[in-house]
């Protein structure tokens, strides 16, 4: 069969726009949505915040703290209604939105006062997520405490999960379940995620915190948990026999980006939130260098 040049152009534009079609990067209008954790910049204001993530291409932030206040019910930003409003207003200009709240709230602990202040934390701030039409907030596992069996914590982490998820549904917040700590083996986390079972229960994907201690592949995680997803965060890190060194994304030894391609790859619709443990680890890059850094590595790797 002879083809015309018209008809060639024709058909080799189509088989083009189908290849694209099915590559992770072929949309530039379906650009990843990107965030960053407020853990990355302790000492900055809120105002440095929104400015700095809106000038450099993000459309999220998740808090986790505001100049070192983790107890965001505490913060001038969120303390009455006049300055939520005022807050969401910036927002708003900014073209940014609130991502997730991150509670330090543990649900392993199965009495005592330990609970009651987790369960307390947890509920005071799905409260405040609701107030600034925020979708989620984080919650840890978190540990397998001495004493206990491994299906004992296990049970208390999915009815402290439930309690919360109950306490979540009239208020149109999720809560999510962080892959942390002792809970860093996609049997375990599955586990409580099936017991879990709650429309307003799902799950962070935190790849790092997983593969520095496991080393399960990306590919086998996600296909175990991919239905709970909802939310990831993201960074890199070199390990040293067991030391732990956080380096900008895509210099590190985690495969973050198989982690991010399997994700673009089935669709993910949820936020790419850069979590650069700044607070926690003093001796790291500069907020100024690591949270600008981040963008652009995607923006590089996605093609856009």
């Amino acid at each position: 069969m002879i083809y015309s040049r018209k008809q060639f152009l024709q058909n080799s534009a189509i088989l083009f726009a189908a290849a694209m079609t099915n590559s992770a990067y072929a949309d530039k209008n379906n650009k990843p949505l990107l965030g960053f954790s407020t853990l990355g910049c302790p000492d900055w204001s809120f105002h440095q915040i929104a400015d700095f993530a809106s000038a450099n291409g993000y459309n999220g932030l998740e808090i986790r703290g505001i100049k070192r206040q983790m107890d965001l019910t505490k913060c001038e930003e969120f303390s009455s209604p006049e300055r939520i409003k005022a807050t969401l207003a910036l927002m708003k200009e900014k073209s940014l939105k609130f991502i997730n709240l991150g509670a330090s709230a543990n649900m392993h602990f199965h009495e005592g006062p330990e609970k009651e202040k987790s369960m307390a934390e947890a509920k005071s701030f799905i409260d405040l997520a609701q107030k600034i039409n925020c979708p989620f907030v984080r919650v840890f596992p978190n540990k397998f405490p001495k004493g206990r069996t491994k299906d004992q914590t296990i049970d208390t982490v999915i009815e402290n999960l439930l309690t919360l998820g109950d306490y979540s549904k009239s208020r149109n917040v999720t809560v999510l379940l962080e892959t942390h700590g002792d809970f860093s083996g996609s049997d375990d986390i599955l586990k409580v995620m099936k017991g879990a079972s709650h429309p307003n229960i799902a799950l962070v994907w935190d790849i790092a915190n997983m593969w520095t201690i496991t080393k399960e592949s990306p590919s086998l995680v996600y296909a175990k948990l991919k239905k709970y997803i909802r939310h990831t965060h993201i960074k890199d890190a070199k390990l040293t026999g067991d030391k732990l060194e956080y380096t900008l994304l895509g210099q590190g030894d985690v495969p973050i980006l198989e982690a991010i391609d399997i994700l673009s790859k089935d669709n993910y619709k949820g936020y790419y939130s850069f979590e650069w443990e700044k607070l926690w680890h003093p001796e790291i890059a500069e907020p100024e260098i690591a949270l600008a850094n981040f963008p652009g590595v995607m923006k590089k790797h996605f093609k856009y």
